[in-house]
Parts: C-alpha cells; structure tokens; sequence
C-alpha cells in the first residue's frame, strides 16, 4: 500500500481511535496470516477507490437527492474500511508474529493525514448545493462499525 493510500486509510482511523493489544495469540503466523491478508486486500482496494475520489474533480449531480445517495455511498464505503482495518487488528492479535501484527497495523498509521477525504467530500458537497457535520459523519459511521465488522468476519477454520 503507497503512503497516499495509507493515508487515506487513516481517515477514518483518526477519529475511531486504535484499540491497543499488548498480549500475543498463540495461532501460528501460517494460519493468521491468510486473514489478515483477506483484509489487507479489501482495505488496499478501497483505500485506492478513496485516492481517486480525493484527486479527481467534484461529481456533480442534478439534484440534492442525487447528491446524498452518493455522498451516503462513500460513507457507507468509509464504514466497511474501518471494519476492515479493525478486523485486520483482531485477527492479527490472534498471534505472537511480529511481522503479521505489523501488516495488520500498518493501515492505522499516519493518523495526522486524517482530514483528507472528508475535505474534499465537503468541498464536493458545497459544490453540489449541499453540506454535512464532518463530526455526525464521524459518529455515524462509529455506529456503524461494529455491525458492519460482523458482516465481514471470516469464519474460523
């Protein structure tokens, strides 16, 4: 994952905050690995789906209704990102392996780049005639989390 992409990826991260584990699992890194990379994978994909809403032009829309259906999109989007970055962590900590734990963290990182999207989505939202609480969206979407994490828990072998 690019340091933009990272960084994106900490968006979300900021506010939530990181739960900290200082136990280690007793899984091997074979078997934890695997479900750590599950996750890895999807945040990689959205992080570069984020990247891209953060440097391209503002989508307009014809009507505020138009607006809120996409808008809701990106933080239906941001939801699952977190999830996935949280269940990254919970897997990860299953195991004592220092290299899988630090693959699992590594989204967490660069916390200070965390404004970028919600910026450019409110510049966006001006744009289209609309506007939101950048703190609402903050606490949504911590709602949010915890379902979406049941969701997209991996069974245990």
């Amino acid at each position: 994952m690019g340091p933009r992409r990272l960084a994106l990826t900490a968006v979300v991260l900021g506010v939530l905050g990181a739960s900290g584990a200082f136990g280690a699992g007793t899984k091997p890194a074979a078997v934890v690995l695997p479900r750590v990379q599950y996750h890895l994978q999807h945040i990689d994909e959205l992080t570069q789906h984020f990247e891209t809403v953060v440097t391209s032009p503002c989508p307009h829309f014809a009507s505020t209704d138009e607006w809120e259906l996409y808008f809701d999109g990106e933080v239906d989007r941001v939801v699952t990102l977190v999830a996935h970055v949280e269940q990254a962590w919970r897997e990860a900590k299953q195991t004592g392996d220092d290299d899988v734990r630090r693959a699992a963290k590594a989204p967490r990182k660069r916390l200070e780049e965390a404004r970028t999207l919600l910026d450019k989505l409110q510049q966006c939202a001006g744009d289209n005639g609309a506007a939101f609480s950048q703190m609402g969206v903050w606490k949504k979407i911590e709602r949010q989390v915890p379902q979406r994490q049941a969701e997209i828990t991996q069974p245990q072998p």
